[in-house]
């Protein structure tokens, strides 16, 4: 999300950090180009037009313009107010009070709002929830199932019900079941349409005044740019709704529905879904998106990524054997493995500061070629991986066969292998740019 964005706001900064010093008239050459930038980032027009006055007030006094550095200074007005459009800081579920707690959520049909209430349900459940699914959409053919399915791959409990029930009465008996089982969620899955109607609408306050929820959450497509605002505005006139939910941003390169939801409708976003992965479900914190935003990374989220992965046990364990010499091809296996679990290079590499999207043009991750070495690694026996001297031509010949490869690639993984663990011994002596260069060029 955010790349083209992201690409022209640095082409313009790059260009002020030409002059010495900041004028009225550099700065609203810059600002010219910015407003541009952002309404062809699809933002909301009158988002645009207060976002640029709101800069313009700040970047011409006197803190700027008598400033050492005072391109610097101006992005970071430029940030400031981005964070500010964007709510500030992370907005938190309210889920406090007498258990079960309950989650309405809507949206539009196609917006992937019953993926989402997935992903929410597994993300809510590490946290120390125990919720139950409820599949109120008897509309949508096949939603019911949908829902189930997606239950038993969380193992996450799941209302039973049919499309033949009154999805009013559906919501309360699931509060009723919920609190005699004693669990401490309810997540209500509401039915969708193409476009907002006065039935759909009338439904979904019956639900809201039977069920009486924590929080209403409205599922966006941000690929659909200034129609998920649109959408946004009138569930929340209809409903107030508490939070949104942007889905599908891996897929948005615009940026413009994050940019200006929370301006319109003052509702913050609360999540954002990254992927089509039952774990691609992120809190959405404006700062660290705002940062992203002008290419300055977001090294926290990559902190965060990193600790939720990889095993710390496993990790000491590692570091014991990279000082003792002794890491292997089983360590090999395992340090793949977790950096898998983090999500995709590419947007790993993202969150690096100083890597802007133009800088990651240059770096091509195959993330498929990392799937083969992995694949050559799984059809080596323990021993092998333990003692990779004993890989002679038949063994080879045979880890080729199983993998799906060639020995040629067998062959370049080994390599790969032993320049590593040459670069490890290097640690203490300055060598990380030479184990970048093995990471990113596998």
């Amino acid at each position: 999300m955010f790349e083209n964005l992201s690409e022209k706001l640095n082409l313009t900064f790059k260009r002020l950090k030409g002059h010495g010093k900041l004028s009225e008239q550099n700065i609203d050459e810059a600002l010219k180009e910015v407003r541009i930038t952002l309404l062809e980032a699809d933002v909301n027009f009158k988002v645009v037009k207060a976002f640029i006055e709101g800069v313009k007030q700040k970047a011409l006094g006197q803190e700027v313009l008598k400033s050492l550095t005072p391109a610097q200074q101006f992005i970071k007005i430029v940030k400031d107010e981005l964070i500010a459009l964007m709510g500030n800081r992370e907005s938190q579920l309210n889920l406090t009070g007498k258990k079960p707690q309950c989650v309405m959520v809507v949206g539009l049909q196609g917006s992937g709002k019953t993926t989402t209430i997935g992903k929410l349900a597994r993300l809510l459940s590490t946290q120390g929830q125990q919720p139950l699914l409820v599949p109120a959409d008897v509309y949508r053919p096949a939603a019911i199932d949908q829902l189930k399915t997606l239950g038993k791959q969380l193992g996450i409990a799941v209302y039973d019900t049919d499309s033949k029930q009154d999805p009013v009465e559906i919501c309360k008996d699931a509060l009723v079941l919920a609190q005699r089982k004693g669990l401490s969620l309810v997540l209500i899955d509401t039915a969708g349409r193409w476009h907002i109607d006065q039935e759909l609408m009338g439904e979904l306050k019956r639900i809201k005044e039977v069920t009486n929820p924590q929080e209403v959450l409205l599922i966006a497509d941000a690929m659909t740019g200034q129609e998920a605002v649109n959408v946004a505005t009138s569930f929340n006139e209809l409903l107030d709704i508490d939070g949104v939910i942007l889905t599908k941003t891996d897929g948005d390169a615009r940026g413009g529905a994050a940019l200006s939801i929370k301006a319109v409708t003052q509702k913050p976003i609360k999540f954002i879904g990254v992927g089509e992965k039952m774990d691609a479900l992120e809190v959405f914190h404006p700062e660290r998106m705002a940062s992203r935003i002008l290419g300055m990374g977001d090294i926290l989220s990559l902190i965060e990524k990193a600790e939720a992965a990889i095993d710390v046990d496993e990790a000491a364990a590692l570091e014991k054997k990279i000082r003792k010499d002794g890491f292997t091809l089983e360590d090999f296996r395992s340090s793949f493995q977790q950096i898998k679990k983090m999500g995709p290079l590419q947007d790993l590499l993202g969150m690096v500061p100083g890597l802007n999207s133009k800088a990651l043009k240059g770096i091509q991750v195959d993330e498929k070629k990392l799937g083969r070495m992995e694949a050559i690694l799984n059809s080596m026996t323990a021993k092998e991986r333990l003692y990779p001297t004993i890989l002679n031509g038949s063994r080879r010949k045979r880890i080729a066969c199983g993998s799906g490869t060639t020995v040629q690639d067998v062959n370049r993984l080994l390599k790969q292998y032993t320049q590593t663990r040459k670069v490890m011994k290097k640690f203490g002596k300055g060598k990380m740019q030479d184990m970048s260069k093995l990471l990113l060029n596998p």
